[in-house]
Order: C-alpha cells, then structure tokens, then sequence
C-alpha cells in the first residue's frame, strides 16, 4: 500500500505527465477557440461597413447580434448531452465544420432577414463548443491545474480581439472592391474557410480521454486516471449541500447569472468597441482596428497571470469578485471620458482585463460547486443561460444608442449588474477547502 502523499505535493512524474497533455491538447484547443471567437466577434467589424451599404440601422444590427444566441441558446444543452456519447472529438468537428460554412455564407446578405437567419443559424452550428471543451478539459487535469488550463483556452478568445483588429481592419480598408466584394464580404470569407480546416485538424489531433492517447506512458495513463477520481470525490465530498438534478439546483442558476452578468461586460466590449472608437473621431478602419487591440492585449496578459494566481492561491471566489468589481468599474468610468482617446482605451482595457481574469477563476470555482453527476448537463445549462448576455447586451446597448445617441446609460446598466453577480458569489458561494481544490498528481493507495 502506498499512503496518500499531500495534494499538491511535488510529483515529477505528475510534472511531466501533464506537461504532455498541454502541449498536445492545449494549442489545438487554443486554435479552435481563436478561430471561434474570429467568427463570432468579426461582425462587430463587417457592421461599420455592412450598416452603410446595406441600410442597417443600430438596431437591426444590434437585433441581428443577439439572434446568434438564441440559436447557441436553444441548442446548447443537447449538444453538450451528446457529447459524452458521440465523443468530443466527432463534436468538436461537427460543430467547427459547420460554423465556418455559416460564418463565410454571411457575405452573401442582403436584407434584415437573410441578415438574421445566417446568424441564428450560426447560433446553432457553435452550440456547445465551449461546454464541450469545458467538460474535455475535466477528463485530463484535476482542479489544482484547470484554472490556468481554462485561461490558456479562453485567452484565444482575447487575443482573438487583438488578431481580428489587425486583420479585420486590414481586409476592411484594402480589400474592399477586390473582384467587385466589398471589404466585409472578404472579411466573412478569409475568417470563415479557416474554421472549416481546423475542423478536420481537431479531428486527427485529438484524444478522447487519457486512456486513448498513446503519446502517453502507462504509468502516466494511470496517474493522470488516478488524479481525476480523486477529484471527482473530492468534489463530491465538498458540497455543502446533496447532489441534485442540475435543472433543480439553486447552484447552477446563481452561477449561470454570474457568468450572464460577465458575458454582458465582454459583448459590451465585442460588439460596441470599434463604434466608441469610431465615435471618438477615428476614421481609418485599420486604424480603428489596431486601436481595439489594446484593451484585448491588456485582457490576454491579465487572463493568463490572474488564472495562475487564483490557482496559486487555490481561491476562487475573492478573485472572482475582484476581477468584476474592476470591470464594473472600467466600464462606467468610460462614459465619462468621451473626450479623451487614451484614457477610453485605459479604462477598456481595465475593463477587459477584468472580465478576462474573471472567466477562468469562474469556471474553476463552478468545477468545484458541481458533482461529477451534474458537470455535463450543469457546465450546459450555465453556458446555455449566461449566454443570453449575448442576445440581451447588443440589442438592448443597440436599442439604448438608438433612442438616446449614446452607449452610456447602457454600460451604466452592465456595470450594476456586475456588482449584483459579486454579491450573489461572495454572499452564496460556498468557499471549498483548499485541500479539495487542490488535487495534482496525488499518489492514491494501490493495492
């Protein structure tokens, strides 16, 4: 028998074991989720020419944003129930396949209507990407390493606002009238075909779990099995209240509302950036695109060191709400800046630094409040309905700069809702001991 040895304790072999995982894992993750957040994000881009031409006004497009996820929203839980049975590598296909098609078919539009329908569909066709690498990434590190393997997946979502401002903005300006398309037309097509390729890449790269992958030792294959079980009990054992149907527990809802409240701040961000820039009196579209990419560096350097910090500190909850209490504050503070382009960008890049480090911590302080029962059904119920801060925050911040010519009011209305998601954390969050947190390469006792 060999006796546990303390969680978290130096293990070389654990070091080495996972240092494979990340290496193999991680870039095609990253990859996916670049290219992701490029086909979601890229409209906020295409619209500064798209309103133009084809006759949208704020709203329309405001409207046309948020119809993307009622499709994601519809679609979300089924997809990540499936996932388990098809495996995450045939899902993982299935879903980039399809929303590269639907993204490059977006130069095509001509009406509201088509307008609205290829964006619904491309809800559809993205449902359960994130759940479904949440979850894939639960079957290869225990907790004590997801906080940081989460940034490292989400922050492509963050240097994606830095690629999309170069390249988007680039298209934009040089591309327009090219074989008689017009710059967005080029930009949806050149963003959208690569999804489709890396498809097929996730496909051969990937492992469906630890038992599968042959780039892994036996004895790595059994210790990283070992790590997983024990912090399924662990987690198990540190509810503070039993197991429940996720669509029943109180837990998944509160959490799913703080995660809405965040997601509000970042399509804040996604959707309306490059209009405040262009409102501040920058014309170029290359220039409005380099220009966003600094509130997004800021957010990349910010997620991956606040990530590696909370799990340093093996604490969740006070991360989390200082992250979001910084973005609330980001957010305000900008509408009182119109004046002044360097300070806007500051107070963005504040913002985004704090809604980047939040997500992260988020998802590794939800592992923790989830059994092992509930983490597939409840990791997509809380994506599922926190994502409706996509079809709330474009259209009501595109409907608000309609009625009033200003963004202001409605950031003011982000910024509330952020401080209420701190309260409802810090107030009904349980904190977990840091030893259930913390499991890394525990040796468990073997007969």
């Amino acid at each position: 028998m060999q006796s546990n040895s303390l969680p978290g304790a130096e293990n070389p072999l654990a070091d080495i074991a996972y240092g494979k995982i990340t290496r193999r894992v991680a870039p095609v993750l990253f990859m996916c989720a670049l290219m992701n957040y490029m086909d979601r994000l890229n409209v906020g881009y295409a619209q500064l020419q798209m309103k133009e031409m084809l006759h949208f006004s704020d709203a329309i497009y405001g409207l046309g944003a948020a119809i993307f996820f009622i499709g994601y929203f519809v679609f979300e839980v089924p997809s990540n129930l499936l996932l388990p049975k098809v495996g995450a590598r045939s899902t993982l296909f299935r879903i980039m396949f399809l929303w590269g098609l639907a993204s490059t078919s977006t130069m095509f539009v001509r009406t509201p209507t088509q307008y609205y329908v290829v964006r619904f569909l491309l809800g559809v066709f993205e449902a359960g990407f994130y759940p479904g690498v949440l979850l894939y990434l639960t079957y290869w590190f225990p907790p004590a390493r997801q906080a940081r393997m989460v940034s490292f997946v989400f922050v492509a979502g963050v240097v994606a606002g830095v690629v999309a401002g170069g390249v988007s903005g680039w298209i934009l300006q040089n591309m327009n009238g090219v074989n008689g398309w017009q710059g967005w037309q080029w930009m949806f097509l050149l963003e959208g075909i690569p999804s489709c390729v890396l498809a097929i890449v996730t496909y051969v790269c990937l492992s469906e779990r630890p038992a599968n992958a042959s780039w892994l030792s036996e004895q790595e294959k059994e210790l990283v099995s070992r790590d997983i079980a024990a912090a399924v009990a662990l987690r198990s054992a540190a509810r503070s209240h039993p197991a429940r149907q996720p669509f029943f527990d109180p837990m998944v809802y509160l959490l799913s509302f703080a995660l809405f409240a965040v997601l509000c701040g970042l399509y804040a961000l996604i959707f309306w950036l490059p209009t405040v820039i262009h409102g501040l009196g920058v014309s170029n579209m290359q220039h409005i695109g380099l220009y966003s990419m600094i509130p997004s560096a800021v957010g990349a350097v910010a997620m991956i060191l606040y990530g590696k910090h909370s799990d340093l500190h093996v604490e969740r909850r006070w991360h989390f709400a200082l992250a979001a209490v910084a973005a609330a504050f980001g957010l305000c503070v900008s509408t009182m800046t119109s004046h002044s382009l360097g300070l806007s960008l500051a107070l963005f890049a504040l913002a985004n630094a704090g809604i980047s480090g939040a997500l992260p911590v988020f998802w590794a302080m939800s592992y923790s409040q989830l059994s092992a029962r509930e983490s597939v059904a409840g990791i997509a119920i809380i994506t599922s309905l926190s994502n409706l801060a996509g079809v709330f925050s474009p259209y009501a911040l595109g409907l608000i700069k309609t009625a009033t010519g200003s963004l202001a009011n409605g950031l003011y209305v982000i910024s509330g809702l952020l401080i209420v998601a701190v309260l409802f954390v810090l107030l009904g969050v349980p904190a977990i001991p840091s030893s259930r947190d913390a499991t890394d390469g525990a040796k468990l006792p073997s007969a």
